[in-house]
């Protein structure tokens, strides 16, 4: 068992990064030691103040705009980067963390499988951390775990898979303003589809990921993906703690994909997600339809909620990732998921 306390520092402050926060500050054997966050209304606050948490004994967190101010090298085990949710955007911070030789688990969507869509980004990423001796994953409820490693999981006991479908009927509500933009929460139906057109709009992030992701752990080559974008309109007023959309305007969206092995199609995601669903009669859910020998049929409902869901992968792998080989790793890589309910100390070799 680690002698010393596992020593954690978040980069970004946002609804995920201080979910961690107060998540981290419920278990044994670990502290945070810095957040480093630039919203004026964040900066140069108590994280105790932010999250509405008693500081008890615990040494006072100060918000940092400066990234160099709250890690120097070597000065934690692990960093949380709760930012950006693709691998381009994400790359400049992640590599200012593995520089200064500190483990990184990041929350962009593309991280979860970044050779997927950035294989040079993502032979760099490798490259970096082996040089400074740490490692770096990429995680969060989905991709990471719900419809990919899941999925992978569950074809462990087929003899033969003739076809995959996973289906996340899923509410937006608790996530932060950067979902909403990039969902289109809150926008008309025009502005939606000249989004989708100029490619402004995000939708869901990680297709590819979780498609490449399932691809290679069974060994189908996959050889193209396509994937489909349409607006889920509002009849009714919906509001979340950080979205609103007025009837007849865009809740959300609903993104399809396939992948394509050998010119057909072996892999079929269905992703519609939005905020406030049940007010017009949509029940969250998670499925996966695996066809082939035997059948497997997995019905989660509702569904595993994204955000808490995407804050306990990150804190939950924090063993797993100081505990791997250096490089750049994938759910894949590493031992399964499980919830820390000991002293985490005693999950680091």
């Amino acid at each position: 068992m680690k002698a010393e306390n596992v020593k954690v520092a978040i980069w970004g402050f946002g609804a995920m990064g201080s979910g961690m926060a107060k998540m981290l500050l419920n278990k044994t054997g670990v502290d945070i030691v810095g957040v480093c966050d630039r919203n004026p209304a964040r900066v140069g606050k108590s994280m105790f103040e932010i999250l509405g948490v008693e500081r008890g004994n615990r040494p006072d967190v100060i918000i940092n705009p400066d990234i160099d101010e709250v890690i120097t090298e070597k000065s934690c085990d692990v960093c949380l980067c709760a930012t950006d949710s693709f691998t381009e955007k994400a790359f400049p911070r992640l590599k200012v963390v593995l520089e200064k030789k500190i483990n990184v688990i990041s929350t962009a969507e593309e991280m979860a499988y970044p050779k997927a869509q950035n294989p040079e980004l993502a032979a760099e990423l490798d490259r970096i951390a082996k040089e400074n001796g740490v490692s770096i994953l990429g995680t969060g409820i989905n991709p990471g775990l719900i419809m990919d490693l899941l999925v992978c999981v569950l074809t462990g006991c087929m003899t033969d898979v003739t076809h995959i479908e996973a289906k996340r009927v899923n509410s937006l509500s608790p996530f932060g303003h950067a979902v909403m933009e990039e969902q289109g929460v809150g926008i008309t139906v025009d502005a939606f589809n000249k989004g989708v057109e100029d490619g402004t709009l995000a939708g869901h992030v990680g297709f590819e990921e979780s498609i490449h992701m399932i691809g290679d752990a069974i060994g189908w080559k996959v050889d193209d993906i396509k994937t489909q974008m349409k607006p889920i309109v509002t009849t009714v007023d919906r509001k979340s703690p950080h979205g609103f959309a007025a009837a007849g305007n865009v809740a959300g969206v609903n993104m399809t994909g396939q992948g394509y092995v050998d010119g057909e199609v072996k892999i079929n995601m269905i992703h519609p997600q939005q905020i406030e669903p049940e007010m017009e009669g949509t029940f969250t859910g998670d499925y996966i339809t695996l066809k082939g020998s035997p059948e497997v049929n997995m019905n989660i409902k509702p569904e595993v909620e994204g955000g808490l869901g995407t804050i306990a992968m990150c804190v939950n792998m924090i063993p797993q990732i100081i505990n791997a080989d250096p490089g750049l790793q994938t759910m894949l890589d590493l031992p399964v998921p499980r919830a820390i309910m000991g002293d985490m100390r005693q999950f680091i070799k």
